[in-house]
């Protein structure tokens, strides 16, 4: 497991610097942020940048690139600016690894390149009112109709729902009282008729819109199914594998960029006649949340390490989502309380880290479950 970039990756993080000052400067993101602007505009820059082309392979226009490139620069992208880093991995994993994981040839054919170009934004529908960490609850229903089919439900929490070109969404094909067992994936298009979308306003990731969605006699053709019939379970997990690793390296490039924002406040502000930082409690704050970050940091490399290598890597990858969720909770907290009042305002950044480093504890599976997971591989 190799930890320091290679001088490719190192270009490669380089070129996301200057894209990140370019687009998106730390001035426009809080401005983002504080008018919950998303900067859906960024996918196309993106596309002509080759970032969204590097995991995967030239027979469908992609640059062949190592998971742990893609990993580095979520991380980096994170680090400057989620907003940009959370759209581009939602647009490479519930997008193009789930096409490219269970999709149809004629779906990766007909997608891919416009999804490579950044021309085309995916949304992933699992969660429902009584249905997320308990995926098997899932009870919108898909039944055939007319060649095709026909869905009816809700879903609720789908980010990018209102500007997703295509929603991915598990829905139950099987007896009602299945489980695990009887959920398949489809494509539905966003404009399909009988979807219903309001807005659901919540305290972070105000450049990521959250969206309940009614399901109303939505009809689809026959093509729409993803992957197999009845093997929805399995091929969820495929895509949150993927997820997982994102979010870990979005919530580890944050979490360094806290620990740095409390380092140069330690540094610089004074009380008592002498700098924050001098105070040994201020400082092993700080040494703890370094710590943590380089922990997390470790589990995700290891982790991009074993997906490159096409290794299993359940436990890993729920370790992975458990540590950089934690840490980023943890690192969030303590910068408050270091940055004080300073923190608190909403001129800050460390206020906008603490929102956001919430949902890592419970999104795309909570730490709970990644216990759960983690015991269920030592055997448990």
């Amino acid at each position: 497991m190799r930890l320091e970039p290679s001088d490719e990756q190192r270009q490669i993080l380089d070129s996301v610097d200057r894209f990140m000052a370019r687009q998106l400067p730390p001035a426009e993101t809080r401005r983002r942020d504080r008018e919950q602007d998303p900067p859906y505009h960024l996918l196309r820059s993106m596309g002509d940048a080759g970032f969204i082309a590097a995991p995967f392979s030239e027979s469908v226009g992609g640059l062949g690139q190592s998971w742990t490139t893609v990993v580095l620069i979520q991380e980096r992208m994170a680090s400057l600016g989620l907003m940009a880093a959370s759209l581009f991995t939602r647009t490479v994993t519930f997008g193009g690894m789930s096409l490219m994981s269970y999709g149809s040839e004629a779906q990766k054919h007909a997608l891919m390149p416009a999804l490579i170009r950044g021309e085309l934004l995916f949304a992933f529908a699992l969660t429902e009112p009584g249905a997320g960490t308990d995926a098997a609850a899932i009870e919108t229903r898909a039944e055939r109709h007319d060649g095709g089919w026909r869905l009816n439900g809700r879903k609720s929490w789908i980010s990018d729902a209102d500007r997703a070109d295509y929603i991915i969404m598990p829905c139950r094909t099987g007896p009602r009282d299945g489980g695990k067992h009887g959920i398949s994936m489809f494509l539905v298009p966003r404009r399909s008729a009988g979807l219903h979308m309001s807005a659901l306003p919540k305290a972070g990731h105000n450049c990521m819109p959250s969206w309940d969605v009614g399901v109303d006699e939505v009809l689809l053709p026959d093509d729409a199914l993803m992957g197999e019939l009845g093997a929805g379970m399995r091929h969820m997990q495929s895509t949150l594998h993927y997820a997982r690793a994102g979010q870990a390296a979005s919530a580890v490039g944050q979490a360094q960029a806290a620990v740095n924002l409390a380092l140069e406040h330690a540094k610089t502000r004074r009380q008592f006649g002498q700098a924050l930082g001098s105070f040994q409690v201020i400082a092993h704050m700080l040494a703890d949340m370094q710590t943590r970050v380089d922990l997390a940091r470790l589990m995700l490399y290891q982790l991009a390490s074993l997906i490159d290598a096409d290794l299993p890597c359940r436990k890993e990858s729920a370790q992975a989502k458990l540590t950089a969720a934690e840490a980023f909770h943890f690192i969030a907290d303590r910068g408050m309380q270091i940055l004080a009042s300073a923190g608190y305002s909403l001129d800050s950044d460390m206020q906008r880290y603490w929102r956001d480093s919430r949902l890592y504890m419970f999104g795309e599976g909570p730490v709970e479950l990644q216990r759960n997971l983690i015991a269920r591989e030592m055997g448990l």
